[in-house]
């Protein structure tokens, strides 16, 4: 199939099977007149490799991992399950500073809302 067939089905841009390819994602056989064709099971690498990039990963971690899914094997298994764990980590060190980030906006918002209660109550007259 050609890339655009392949972007279609996959539902990613053509440009997006171009980075993969630069990236050592995908794979593709050149015609004489240099178009690219993809295999038919393209379809389900690149949905495989949308999924991976929509839990956070890079094109490098990505990378890392497909030797499992290529050539499964108890050492690209190990080095598979070594390289998630440490994505995992990652991922789990950049959702606590984001609940940081998201806990002090709120102290924030609290603020802001008290003020602005305090500036909507009547003023007091003053005794004399």
């Amino acid at each position: 199939m050609r890339i655009g067939e392949l972007a279609a089905a996959g539902g990613v841009s053509v440009r997006s099977l171009r980075y993969y390819e630069e990236q050592g994602l995908l794979t593709s056989v050149r015609s004489a007149s240099g178009q690219r064709h993809f295999k038919d099971t393209d379809v389900d690498r690149v949905v495989f490799i949308q999924r991976l990039y929509a839990a956070g990963l890079s094109s490098r971690t990505i990378k890392d991992l497909l030797p499992c899914v290529d050539a499964p094997s108890e050492a690209t298994s190990d080095a598979a399950m070594e390289r998630m764990e440490r994505e995992r980590e990652r991922l789990t060190a950049h959702i606590d500073d984001l609940t940081r980030t998201r806990d002090a906006l709120d102290g924030l918002m609290a603020t802001n809302r008290a003020h602005r209660r305090t500036l909507r109550q009547p003023a007091r007259p003053r005794s004399a």
